[in-house]
């Protein structure tokens, strides 16, 4: 598990958790033969607003989960797994099991036998096609992850200060002009 001080998960345990985490991936790249990106049999569903990816992971597999940028619910349906999260140290899961997972998650796990694991994502927009629909919900890499973050607080600053400015102009005219 991270360090924590005040209740909170230190700042450089999470940075060296999560170079940890991406070196790892990087390192399950180098391996002949190892399977990268959708490699296993995915399963997906589709409700009015809802998203539900399935996923069929072998025994035996050591692999890492991809930065969701929302909190989500997630169901091991089968199997039992060793799963690493910078929020949750480490922890054996065994079916059936449920959980939220915290948004910019990413985990690192080994299957010690056949696993189904369920995720469930909100989709609004009732999106369809999976290469848009994960671009809305998950993030290559943590880089990513905060220029997604800064662009939101861009945007949100900037209407701040639009409100702020409209405001100011109504007092203004309220009061006149200041000389």
């Amino acid at each position: 598990m991270l360090s924590k001080q005040n209740n909170q998960v230190d700042k450089a345990s999470i940075k060296s958790f999560r170079n940890d985490i991406m070196a790892l991936e990087e390192a399950i790249k180098q391996v002949d033969g190892a399977m990268i990106g959708n490699a296993f049999p995915l399963k997906h569903t589709f409700a009015d607003g809802i998203y539900v990816r399935e996923i069929t992971i072998p025994a035996g597999i050591i692999m890492t989960g991809k930065i969701h940028k929302h909190d989500h619910p997630n169901f091991l349906l089968k199997g039992s797994v060793t799963v690493i999260t910078e929020e949750g140290g480490e922890q054996l899961l065994v079916a059936p099991c449920s959980m939220i997972s915290p948004k910019h998650t990413k985990r690192a796990l080994y299957t010690h036998t056949e696993c189904v694991w369920t995720t469930i994502h909100l989709n609004p927009s009732n999106i369809t096609d999976i290469d848009k629909l994960e671009k809305q919900i998950v993030v290559e890499t943590y880089e990513e992850l905060e220029w997604t973050h800064v662009k939101r607080l861009g945007k949100n600053l900037k209407t701040k200060l639009l409100r702020l400015g409209k405001s100011a102009l109504r007092i203004l005219g309220k009061q006149g002009t200041p000389k």
